[in-house]
């Protein structure tokens, strides 16, 4: 008779988990965080171009040290800003993390521009294969934000919705903050450095 009671309890437990959107939630939930470790993926590939980019360039005459100072230092600041699965329900650290991939993103496209003005830096292959490589973590970086945004919203929307929004206070699900860079920042940058072509296709 126990058993029978308990498996009752069990039962009318599960129903009501299932039919709150708890499990629900929970899935989504894990969704988010999966896009965001893709996103988190391709940053710190990003991350490992630039010491062989630094080192690519530094070498050459006259290089504007300020530029690849600027760049460390950036690069630096970006690994002690660090988001867990949790933080994501914090705009503020949202914010923060945000704000720091993109001053490392300023930091890369002044060193690129600066390594205009030098042909034998750019007609290396270490150069031109590390060019390949950030255009590519650039594309890469672009599609995972995108595909975060779009998991935070399905999640977002779930929590927000009635009566899900019920199971979401108590069990204390929040809502998740969207990637939001700064004006232009979701255009890819150009890191094509081919210019004789470009030069002479005008």
């Amino acid at each position: 008779m126990k058993k029978i009671i308990y498996l009752i309890i069990l039962l009318s437990v599960s129903l009501m988990f299932y039919g709150c959107g708890y499990n629900t939630l929970v899935s989504m939930e894990e969704n988010v965080n999966q896009s965001w470790a893709q996103v988190e993926n391709q940053y710190q590939r990003r991350m490992d171009l630039i010491p062989n980019l630094v080192k690519t360039v530094q070498g050459a005459a006259d290089f504007e040290k300020s530029v690849l100072t600027e760049v460390t230092e950036a690069r630096s600041k970006v690994g002690s800003v660090q988001l867990k699965p949790e933080d994501l329900n914090d705009p503020e650290k949202f914010r923060q993390f945000q704000a720091a991939q993109d001053q490392l993103s300023g930091a890369l496209s002044r060193l690129l521009v600066v390594v205009e003005r030098y042909p034998d830096i750019k007609a290396t292959q270490n150069f031109r294969d590390l060019q390949v490589q950030l255009e590519g973590t650039e594309n890469r970086i672009s599609v995972e934000r995108m595909k975060f945004n779009e998991a935070v919203m399905t999640f977002n929307s779930e929590a927000r919705s009635f009566p899900t929004l019920i199971t979401a206070k108590i069990f204390g699900f929040k809502e998740k903050a969207y990637f939001k860079g700064k004006e232009g920042s979701d255009v890819v940058p150009d890191v094509n450095f081919d210019f004789d072509k470009k030069n002479n296709d005008k």
